[in-house]
């Protein structure tokens, strides 16, 4: 692998196919806007001077302390903290942290999945300001509009709910069980085993209640939610030309892209608009919605648990 920052292309199925091993802290994966991964091995100040964050900021990302989860909005980047993804994400690239541990690798998967140029719909800009639309596949590119770090943010989104689900489906499975052993006969052992359970609980229940938290925070603040165009923020700070690089607006048939298909292109309307934040308070609607439901299984669901 190279050092010193420099980048090591690589093949992302013998990415995807690396067992878990120590990683160092200079261990990141770029993810551009068609699904190719780069392994980089650069230090903080690299990432640093290459996404334009503080170091506070990457602080939060260092898997050796212990930070709460945060979606954080800067200038050129989103700085991203959900349980075991840490992620940098920009208008048109992700950074996401060690890519080879177990938990992450679907997450790279999914990230490939949907920002592949086969699976893209290719938008030029003509003179008149007209966009050229490429071939569409079966009618799904008007969900297509969305901007490339709502993408991303989308993927994290889904994976991180999706992973607390399972657990909680996971924990509830072994529950009642252990529940009806210790009904049936109270033994130190059938004991044990609920408190133990009763312990994973609260301690998964803390970590819901940490991403539920962090969503409503941002729903309920738009300038924060603002914080998060990153695209708009770019785009109003160079000039609008009549001709440029063509744009790649891959399908994501997720929670959030299915929401409203009126809404969506309803908001390419109202793009200008630099206090609208609708399109964005869908998307983190939907999945605050979806954790808070996780949340009140784990609340209501397991109300034996609570008792031991």
């Amino acid at each position: 692998m190279a050092r010193d920052g420099h980048v090591v292309p690589v093949d992302p199925q013998t990415t995807l196919t690396v067992k878990k091993k120590k990683q160092s802290s200079r261990n990141w994966i770029l993810l551009d806007c068609t699904g190719q991964g780069t392994v980089l091995d650069a230090d903080k100040y690299q990432i640093m001077h290459r996404v334009q964050i503080h170091a506070r900021d990457l602080r939060i990302l260092d898997p050796l302390l212990s930070y709460p989860s945060t979606i954080l909005g800067r200038e050129r980047a989103i700085v991203l903290n959900l349980e075991h993804i840490k992620a940098i994400i920009t208008a048109e690239e992700v950074f996401l942290r060690d890519p080879t541990d177990e938990h992450v690798i679907p997450v790279v998967e999914e990230l490939q999945r949907r920002l592949p140029p086969s699976n893209a719909v290719q938008l030029h800009v003509q003179g008149d300001g007209k966009a050229n639309q490429g071939p569409q596949h079966d009618g799904e590119a008007e969900e297509d509009d969305s901007p490339f770090e709502f993408r991303a943010l989308e993927v994290a989104l889904e994976a991180i709910c999706s992973y607390l689900a399972a657990r909680t489906t996971e924990l509830e499975t072994a529950a009642y069980p252990a529940l009806d052993e210790l009904t049936a006969k109270i033994s130190s052992r059938n004991l044990d085993r609920v408190r133990k359970l009763k312990s994973a609980m609260t301690r998964l229940t803390a970590r819901v209640q940490k991403v539920r938290d962090e969503l409503e925070q941002l729903l309920n603040d738009d300038d924060d939610m603002a914080d998060l165009y990153l695209s708009r923020k770019m785009n109003s700070s160079s000039p609008v030309s009549g001709s440029g690089p063509a744009i790649w607006f891959p399908a994501s048939p997720t929670i959030g892209s299915k929401i409203s298909r009126a809404s969506r292109a309803s908001m390419a309307t109202v793009r200008g608009d630099e206090d609208d934040i609708e399109e964005l308070e869908m998307l983190l609607e939907a999945y605050f919605m979806q954790i808070d439901g996780t949340l009140n299984k784990l609340t209501t669901h397991l109300p034996g648990l609570i008792v031991y």
